[in-house]
């Protein structure tokens, strides 16, 4: 067990970095990790029905990604501008990242730049900052002559599919479907809850069909999921916050998963985040061992590192992350930090792909 983020890390040839989606949701790779014994075994996501059982239940994050990217220009300079929505922290009131040349001031006006640029016939859109926050963001105000159009419809008309940086390329018209869970439902995300990108209806139905049932929550990713770790020791980290929902529903068939033996089956990262601030939530107390089937609605800013103790959790679908991120260290907490490493460095040697479009990892 390590606290230093220096010590989750590895090598990645650049190469092995997924920038386009495979050419069929179901052609990832899947490397399984048996955490009892070590074993490592190189599988595909097609196949995912062979380490299934009867009466196991796929947790699945349902969130919708919004699209996000925004370009435009300062009203006063003409300088190009690009940001990114957060979130409406209030109706009206817009939380955002922005870059320019030079500094932006509070009471300064951005002009926003349809996504479909051909297209002229559009309701003009401007954001005033209002004020910048502590992490370096702005909040902003639409200003438009239109002033019954929600912050989703102004997305859709003026945002772009918010691709990971490191894609380094500009989104397609096919990112907005691959770029999306085929159950996404509740708009809200600036990325992808990238496990679920993975799976098909046919491949929920062959799950379905073995005895496999599914439920749903509900995590808006935000855009502190993807930022670094800037300080050495683990616990000096502060977590972003998220809103999430575990509901009533879900809940019960959680409790009845495991009073009839089955698994809890977390399908990424932030399906594990929003089971287990429900189960600490229910308790106020991390030394109860387990506590599956507790309802919860409102932020998280959970950070699950060495030695975290998971109470609703017996099993992981999750991609292959970014060195030094809060998700190599939440996967380390449920393996261990040794055998993720073996697994990354086995996956690295076979020529996995990695991150959000790249292969994915079960971990039961």
């Amino acid at each position: 067990m390590s606290d230093q983020i220096s010590d989750y890390t590895f090598d990645l040839p650049d190469e092995l970095i997924a920038r386009e989606p495979p050419t069929h949701r179901e052609a990832a790779r899947l490397l399984v990790v048996i955490r009892s014994t070590g074993e490592l075994i190189d599988s595909h996501i097609s196949e995912l029905p062979r380490w299934l059982r009867p009466r196991d239940l796929l947790v699945l994050n349902n969130t919708k990604v919004v699209p996000a990217r925004l370009i435009g220009h300062r009203t006063a300079t003409g300088a190009h501008w690009e940001g990114l929505f957060i979130r409406e922290t209030s109706p009206g009131i817009w939380s955002i990242l922005g870059k320019t040349r030079g500094k932006l001031q509070p009471g300064e006006t951005i002009s926003l730049t349809p996504a479909d640029v051909a297209n002229p016939a559009h309701v003009p859109l401007q954001l005033e900052l209002l004020a910048k926050d502590d992490e370096g963001g702005w909040t902003a105000r639409p200003i438009s002559p239109q002033t019954d159009r929600s912050a989703f419809d102004w997305l859709a008309e003026f945002g772009r599919v918010p691709l990971p940086p490191y894609m380094d390329r500009e989104p397609v018209a096919a990112d907005r479907d691959r770029y999306q869970t085929v159950y996404a439902q509740v708009a809200g995300s600036v990325a992808a809850p990238t496990a679920g990108l993975h799976f098909t209806p046919e491949l929920l139905s062959r799950c379905e069909a073995l005895g496999v049932g599914k439920a749903f929550v509900t995590l808006h990713v935000g855009i502190g999921t993807f930022r670094p770790v800037s300080v050495d020791r683990l616990d000096q980290h502060v977590m972003h916050h998220e809103w999430c929902e575990l509901p009533e529903s879900t809940a019960a068939q959680l409790a009845a998963t495991r009073a009839a033996g089955g698994r809890i089956i977390a399908i990424g990262t932030t399906s594990v985040r929003t089971l287990e601030t429900a189960a600490l939530a229910a308790t106020g107390d991390h030394s109860v061992a387990r506590l599956p089937g507790q309802p919860y609605r409102g932020e998280t800013n959970l950070f699950i590192r060495p030695p975290y103790q998971f109470r609703s959790v017996d099993a992981l679908l999750t991609n292959f992350h970014l060195p030094k991120s809060t998700l190599l260290v939440l996967i380390s907490s449920f393996a261990s930090r040794d055998l993720i490493l073996r697994a990354y460095q086995h996956a690295v040697h076979n020529r996995y792909r990695f991150f959000s479009y790249g292969d994915a990892m079960l971990l039961v």
